[in-house]
């Protein structure tokens, strides 16, 4: 089954001609198309990030985008849960939570492509199918309608839990904040050893914003959004230098981090690394330092 999808290296141009993609055992060729942003990969270091075959229920491709790699981004779509996708190839998406944009005027570095088999080409007929035809047959004005409605419903998500812990914090006192925290540092290393799920939300597994949603709702009564680009928005920022337990550091984009855990003291924090290595206590290193860091008690 051929798969097209859309990596662009430091030459290439935001329209895109046939730019040449990587599956895991042959070499495809991308359909044309305009792209409205381009992202870099911003996963853990390492790591790379899988792509599936929709942004709702989709299903693993079999192949990821590397770390650090720029991507031409078609389209973009919210799930049910809110979490923002985007759209890099013809059925190809990746959780915008993982990447940063692109700015006008930084150059994107060229990724070499692996050595690749050799496989014949076979000439195939294309069938139309009907029921897909019927399906597609919202304009593009209500596509555009549908998409602006679930932004404005994200933001008034987001909206509505920014000011519920702003009104939480004005009629906290320091004695109840700090007894909060000592909650919240408890309750987070209960989850140690537990597994990394990408998605899952506990109690027996956590990828790292449920972790973080989890034990503020159920240590402090906090109710935090959902992803890391929503949860950095609350709360406020405090110096990396100047940490308290119970504070939340983010890894990524200031505005959109990928990653998220909770600081516990001595300089150490609690989060739900990976898949291979769950949930575990961490110390704060140059090798992986946080980019932000928000008070939210």
């Amino acid at each position: 089954m051929k798969r097209n999808f859309f990596k662009v290296g430091a030459a290439a141009a935001l329209t895109v001609t046939g730019v040449s993609a990587i599956t895991s055992m042959k070499t495809v060729r991308a359909a044309n198309f305009t792209a409205i942003k381009q992202v870099k990969i911003s996963y853990l270091p390492g790591k790379s990030l899988n792509i599936w075959t929709n942004y709702e229920n989709g299903q693993f491709m079999g192949y990821r985008a590397k770390d650090g790699t720029v991507w031409n981004v078609a389209d973009t779509a919210l799930d049910k849960k809110g979490n923002l996708w985007y759209k890099v190839g013809t059925r190809e998406w990746i959780e915008a939570r993982y990447t940063v944009d692109v700015t006008a005027g930084e150059k994107a570095e060229v990724s070499q492509a692996p050595t690749v088999k050799k496989t014949e080409a076979k000439q195939t007929k294309t069938t139309v199918n009907k029921k897909t035809a019927a399906v597609a047959t919202k304009t593009a004005t209500q596509k555009k309608a549908e998409k602006i409605a679930k932004v404005k419903k994200a933001k008034q998500i987001v909206n509505t839990a920014i000011k519920k812990t702003s009104q939480n914090t004005n009629q906290t006192s320091s004695t109840q904040a700090t007894s909060k925290a000592a909650s919240i540092v408890a309750l987070a290393k209960q989850q140690i050893g537990k597994n990394y799920v990408w998605g899952a939300e506990g109690p027996d597994s956590f990828d790292c914003s449920g972790l973080v949603q989890y034990v503020y709702q159920k240590a402090a009564g906090v109710n935090l959004p959902r992803t890391t680009y929503d949860q950095v928005k609350v709360g406020q920022t405090v110096s990396l230098n100047n940490l308290q337990p119970g504070d939340l550091v983010f890894w990524g984009s200031t505005t959109a981090p990928y990653h998220v855990a909770i600081y516990v003291g001595n300089n150490q924090y609690v989060n739900a690394a990976t898949p291979e290595q769950g949930t575990i206590l961490q110390t704060v290193s140059s090798y992986f330092t946080p980019s932000i860091a928000k008070r939210v008690l």
